[in-house]
């Protein structure tokens, strides 16, 4: 699937790379530099911080689930490959043509539906004692999700990234079922971390941050956006987690997401920075603006806009507070300031909810009434976007605290210094 991530390596990859063939691998590194620049070779590894989620954890996440199909008068959800999957039973398995599944019922133990031939592959990773309903390449797997259930009635969720092709499959072989959303269960269970998450995406976050810094002091004139882009790569390799970075240059930092056309940095020109590595599963975004030497007077005054905006938003963002809230708070300050209003500048909403995905439920944009508890994390990422000019963006992590927020990385301060 090609996410944020992968589209944003894929517009700075480089030109010998097809974009579909560096979207297919978000993880991957750039070319390694023969010297590092002193200030990423100065970078050490953090890979002994990053603590693994211990089973307890994963039990406790089935058993939440398992309380929210009973609120949400559910009997069972189906998964198919993918993050949520990883999420409840760590089993990390990509979707194919062929169903691999798993199903959890609101009483009962859990199963998978594998293809007969991929069952020791299965067992390799969920373990000897898991209980798997195998097919043949000449057999219906969708039918298995009833016998597994011993049940030809019942209100079934589908996790919503389940594609079409499953979801139609086992509706049509389950006629007795009614086939509904998952998302009040899965995505509440993922929108609420744990300790252990957040210490993980705090990680994540901290090491990305690290990365921009040590790669920009290495940065002069006249490097493309792509040079940057290595240079960011490398930093993070150098502390033990790959990733994957957006630069963006002058005229082309005023789209959100940036263009795939080559740039060149020099004196003068605003950067843009934005995304970040995985720690364990866990995702980091962050972008920071800076400007190679001396910033203009306008750019100054609208990078002062976008940061009291954030603040405005972490000021916001507490529990009980509406999700679009927080959202609202932002853009007051920037319509305030002159760039209003609506969308006009600020394209795009506040924030998106984070975890083992760059972007998941809830998100905080206009219209959304979800409440917000503790333990949700959120990018909190106001913009100004001035077409033909620049773009200015501050995005840092907030995990929402028993009586507020807080960001997991240390705020910008100014377009001058990282």
């Amino acid at each position: 699937m090609l996410n944020r991530r992968s589209f944003l390596l894929a517009a700075t990859a480089p030109a010998i790379l097809p974009a579909t063939l560096d979207a297919q691998r978000p993880q991957a590194s750039s070319p390694a530099l023969a010297v590092l620049p002193p200030a990423i070779e100065k970078l050490k590894s953090r890979r002994s911080e990053a603590k693994p989620i211990p089973q307890a954890e994963f039990e406790a996440r089935v058993e939440r689930a398992r309380a929210l199909l009973a609120e949400s008068k559910l009997d069972a959800v189906v998964l198919a490959g993918g993050t949520s999957l990883r999420y409840f039973t760590g089993v990390r398995w990509g979707n194919s043509e062929r169903l691999f599944a798993w199903v959890l019922p609101k009483k009962g133990t859990p199963f998978f539906v594998s293809p007969a031939f991929e069952e020791d592959r299965a067992r390799e990773q969920a373990g000897a004692q898991a209980k798997i309903l195998t097919w043949h390449e000449d057999e219906n797997p969708f039918s298995l999700i009833a016998a597994g259930l011993n049940a030809s009635t019942g209100r079934v969720g589908i996790e919503e990234k389940v594609v079409f092709s499953f979801s139609d499959g086992i509706a049509k072989s389950n006629k007795g079922f009614d086939i509904t959303s998952a998302v009040p269960v899965v995505s509440a269970c993922r929108a609420r971390k744990t300790p252990a998450e957040l210490a993980l995406m705090r990680l994540a976050n901290n090491v990305t941050l690290d990365a921009y810094k040590a790669a920009w002091a290495s940065v002069h004139d006249g490097m493309t956006n792509r040079d940057l882009t290595t240079l960011i790569s490398a930093a993070m390799d150098r502390q033990g987690f790959p990733g994957g970075v957006s630069v963006q240059v002058g005229e082309w930092a005023a789209l959100p997401h940036g263009s795939a056309r080559p740039q060149m940095i020099k004196e003068g020109s605003l950067v843009m920075m934005d995304d970040g590595c995985s720690v364990e599963g866990y995702q980091a975004d962050v972008t920071r603006t800076v400007v190679l030497g001396k910033p203009s007077d306008k750019m100054k005054q609208v990078f002062d806009i976008v940061l009291h905006a954030q603040q405005a938003a972490l000021a916001a963002a507490k529990p009980g507070a509406l999700c679009e809230s927080v959202d609202i708070a932002a853009r007051k300050v920037v319509t305030a300031g002159g760039y209003g209003p609506g969308y006009k500048y600020f394209t795009h909403r506040l924030g998106h909810g984070i975890g083992m995905d760059g972007h998941e439920w809830p998100y905080l944009v206009n219209g959304n009434k979800l409440p917000l508890t503790a333990g949700m994390a959120f990018s909190d990422e106001p913009g100004i976007y001035i077409p033909g000019e620049f773009g200015v963006r501050c995005e840092d992590i907030m995990a929402i605290t028993d009586t507020g927020a807080e960001l997991m990385t240390p705020a910008a301060t100014s377009l001058e210094k990282m």
